[in-house]
């Protein structure tokens, strides 16, 4: 059988592969491996619960509900919330774990499901594993007292709101900012926490109706945020994706900043303030280089991991680092958060203008992005990509061109049969003419 937990949780077609019977059955086991510390005790554990504003989420989250209760497991049920407004809360209720059920940036007939330990952390591969051995057992049903009770969890977004607003180093007063909810779980805590930093906000794509989430809005389609800046004379954007657990921002004449420009802008505002610790951005491998050569010249060094927010927390727990992210707009606070937050980031990133009487796009010239050109390479071997030597030798001859000017990266996908070729470059041309040169050579070598 084929691991059920992907990158994120487990995420899938709502009513394919994720139907309310497996909803159901994983709360169960889940149940059994994330309370256990708790029922070995003889006491109920806790969990949080949330969703996004998906259709679909009204039956998986009510067939999670009941898979937690009949195991045992008391409910706080927090409705529609953000992914990093579900993991504060678990940790600020002491709960024992948590579910978001959610699938992010994805159109809406899809969902997932995604666990958080004590704390609001995200699962370890090894506690996925046990959820995924436990589906195979009885499922564990408790009776009489012991079964677990739900319960609407009725303050939980002023806590988290009371919660961002704590974090602002000063306040927005006299900046106006359009927010783009994707018509998502922020539709309703991102207008009120901006709005209560003193920001003069505009809003778009707050209107949920349980199927245009994400649906031409968000952080994956950034035109019509782009657009209302402009008309409204704004002075920044801020995108969030579904869940909002990420952020993509616009300069006050339109310019996208990137997640790369973000971390760069928050960053060297951090080793100013003297709070970056020991000068050090963990970032992935995907990340432009122009990040990398604008923090050296700074004195700040990037610690490279794999790509995914999982890897970018480990490799900050690793360091005690302050400070991490992705180039998609993940980014990481780790005094404030234990997974990325879409809200934090763009009140953060607000800040610094308002702080500062620069503009975003002043700020985010920090940085000059390298061009970057990937391009997806299907129906190949990827399991050869760094074994065959023809490949490697394409690889080396395009690092020595490139010198550091630039860089390769040929990455096996982690879930689809195909490997990503990615050059930066000086200029345009050259990162196109490398990768293509590269992608020739593995469609030859790594055909099936």
């Amino acid at each position: 059988m084929s691991r059920l937990f992907g990158t994120d949780g487990v995420r899938g077609l709502a009513n394919g592969l994720l139907t309310a019977e497996l909803a159901l059955s994983l709360a169960q086991a889940a149940a059994v491996v994330l309370g256990h510390d708790q029922m070995s005790a003889g006491k109920r554990p806790r969990a949080v619960l949330a969703r996004d504003p998906r259709a679909s989420g009204e039956f998986i989250g009510a067939a999670v509900a009941a898979g937690l209760a009949s195991a045992g497991v008391d409910v706080y049920d927090a409705g529609v919330l953000p992914t990093p407004a579900t993991a504060f809360l678990i940790a600020d209720l002491g709960a024992d774990f948590g579910v978001m059920i959610s699938a992010s940036h994805n159109p809406a007939p899809d969902n997932g499901i995604k666990f958080f330990a004590r704390g609001g952390t995200k699962l370890a591969d090894d506690v996925e594993d046990a959820i995924e051995e436990q589906l195979q057992r009885d499922a564990f049903r408790p009776i009489g007292v012991d079964v677990g009770r739900i319960q609407r969890f009725a303050d939980a977004e002023d806590r988290y709101v009371v919660h961002l607003l704590g974090t602002l180093p000063n306040r927005l007063d006299g900046l106006k900012v359009v927010l783009d909810c994707a018509n998502g779980a922020a539709s309703g805590c991102s207008p009120q926490v901006f709005t209560d930093a003193g920001a003069s906000v505009t809003v778009i794509g707050a209107d949920p109706d349980g199927l245009n989430i994400n649906d031409g809005v968000g952080s994956t389609h950034m035109a019509k945020l782009q657009e209302t800046v402009l008309a409204t004379g704004a002075d920044l954007g801020i995108a969030h994706d579904g869940d909002a657990d990420r952020c993509l921002a616009v300069d006050h004449e339109g310019n996208v900043i990137d997640g790369d420009q973000i971390m760069a802008v928050l960053a060297l505002a951090q080793k100013a303030a003297g709070e970056l610790k020991d000068n050090v951005l963990v970032a992935t491998v995907m990340s432009n280089l122009g990040l990398k050569i604008a923090l050296r010249e700074a004195g700040i060094t990037i610690r490279e991991t794999a790509v995914g927010d999982r890897y970018v927390l480990e490799e900050m727990r690793r360091g005690n680092y302050t400070l991490g992210g992705e180039q998609s707009g993940h980014v990481i606070f780790s005094e404030y958060a234990t997974t990325g937050d879409g809200l934090l980031t763009g009140l953060q990133l607000a800040c610094q203008v308002a702080k500062t009487g620069k503009s975003l796009q002043e700020l985010a010239g920090a940085m000059t992005k390298l061009p970057q050109v990937m391009i997806n390479v299907k129906d190949v071997d990827k399991n050869r990509a760094g074994i065959v030597l023809a490949v490697k030798a394409a690889v080396a001859k395009a690092e020595a061109e490139l010198g550091e000017t630039g860089r390769v990266l040929l990455r096996p996908s982690g879930t689809e049969q195909l490997v990503r070729v990615m050059v930066e470059a000086a200029d345009l041309a050259t990162a196109e003419r490398i990768c293509n040169d590269l992608v020739l050579v593995v469609k030859t070598e790594l055909s099936l």
